[in-house]
């Protein structure tokens, strides 16, 4: 049990009262920069989560540092040198733009003041950090939304174990609530539906529409993941909103590592055999992804669409995550409104 002194006390005198209520915004991070020196202990934290590889410890221990993260750093830094920009990594400077536009979207649409916050899971700024900073700012209320529309124990479950980690380290703990997932959420379905259609009126629609989201060992949806179900439910609410059959809308899972099963059909395989069927144009877009990043920036965009010109297809185009738009910063200001229904400012007050 921790000592007294390892709390994080209440806030001081200099918070603003009317604040009471946040919501933690949380993304998966990226590493400070796109070298294997900054690369490196990033991996290490991800990689060394049990929640992403839940392999016995003695042994994954000597993978991840006797082979792993020799070599990996290196490898994932020139992927990120592809993609880094002015501004410094997508994943972060996006999410950041992300929060931004969210708080303006919940101070003007006149419910009970909100502060939202940005962690990421891995790197800076960790969720420990943004959870004691909202409560030495006096929240109350904290309503924590992981950036991840389909739960996963490797994605949504993770953030849960932090989250928890970090409420051990205050002596008195803001009221929890967590959005486990939001995979059908119909604002959200109607933001990426709107986002597709407004690519095609701008860009024109291709052959096929792919939709690939990041895969998980087979063994996890075995042992009980839902996150399968959940990117098929996402597949099939897109589909008929934007009145498409199984043929004209494909599912793929990408991203896959090691030697075990992931999901399948993986999507390098599947925009190889798409390209030698004679598809020409492949649209691709990542519902799983809220923010545009390394795994649809590079992988998607770069890799798969090589791949797809290799095999004797024509154009890959990727369709950009939802980001910072109206549709997507709407959508997660209703669901953060609904997760926080019945908080009231009472809750801010101290107990004698």
């Amino acid at each position: 049990m921790p000592r007294s002194h390892d709390y994080t006390g209440p806030a001081g005198d200099s918070h603003d009262p009317s604040v009471q209520a946040a919501v933690l915004l949380v993304n998966l991070g990226t590493p400070d920069a796109p070298t294997a020196q900054a690369v490196r202990p990033y991996l290490a934290e991800f990689l060394g989560d049990r929640r992403v590889i839940d392999y016995p410890r003695w042994l994954w221990w000597l993978i991840l540092h006797g082979v792993i993260l020799r070599v990996r750093p290196a490898r994932s830094a020139h992927a990120y040198q592809r993609i880094w920009t002015a501004q410094g990594s997508p994943l972060r400077f996006g999410s950041e733009a992300l929060a931004t536009r969210l708080q303006e979207h919940l101070s003007r649409d006149g419910g009970t003041p909100v502060r939202v916050a940005l962690a990421m899971r891995y790197g800076q700024p960790s969720v420990r950090q943004q959870i004691e900073q909202l409560q030495r700012e006096g929240v109350r209320q904290l309503l924590v939304l992981p950036l991840y529309p389909q739960y996963s124990a490797t994605s949504t479950g993770s953030v849960i174990d932090a989250v928890a980690d970090a409420m051990k380290s205050l002596r008195w703990p803001p009221e929890l609530r967590i959005v486990n997932d939001y995979h059908e959420d119909a604002a959200h379905i109607e933001a990426l539906a709107a986002s597709i259609e407004q690519w095609w009126a701008t860009h024109g629609r291709g052959d096929r529409l792919l939709l690939s989201f990041h895969g998980i060992p087979e063994r996890y949806v075995r042992e009980g993941d839902p996150y399968l179900e959940q990117c098929q439910a996402t597949a099939r609410a897109l589909r008929e909103r934007l009145r498409l059959d199984d043929s004209q809308l494909m599912v793929s899972f990408q991203s896959r590592v090691g030697r075990e099963q992931w999901l399948q059909p993986y999507t390098d395989a599947t925009v190889r055999e798409l390209a030698t069927s004679g598809v020409k144009t492949l649209d691709v877009a990542c519902p799983g992804f809220a923010v545009d990043c390394l795994e649809t920036l590079e992988e998607i965009a770069m890799q798969n669409r090589d791949f797809f010109k290799e095999a004797g297809g024509g154009e890959l185009r990727y369709i950009p995550a939802l980001n910072d738009s109206p549709g997507q910063v709407d959508s997660l200001a209703r669901l953060a409104r609904r997760h926080m229904s019945g908080w009231s400012t009472s809750s801010n007050e101290t107990p004698a």
